[in-house]
């Protein structure tokens, strides 16, 4: 499985930038990017707070997908 987001989406429908989603969750813009581009899966705490800042759940914005390979190489 693959942790997939719409963070991107999420964050352009408030109308905030990179900096200043982090800014608002604690984080740097670069964790943010890092999170929008699939490079870095945020904890917990960081998951729930992106979706708190949103006024989402976390399953609006984080959603697993079934990897292309089924774990088979």
């Amino acid at each position: 499985m693959i942790l997939r987001n719409r963070l991107k989406e999420r964050r352009a429908a408030l109308n905030v930038n990179q900096q200043e989603m982090g800014r608002l969750c604690g984080v740097s813009r670069q964790t943010i990017s890092l999170i929008e581009r699939g490079d870095y899966s945020p904890s917990v705490t960081l998951a729930l707070t992106i979706a708190k800042v949103c006024n989402l759940t976390v399953e609006d914005i984080f959603y697993l997908e079934e990897d292309e390979n089924n774990g088979h190489e």
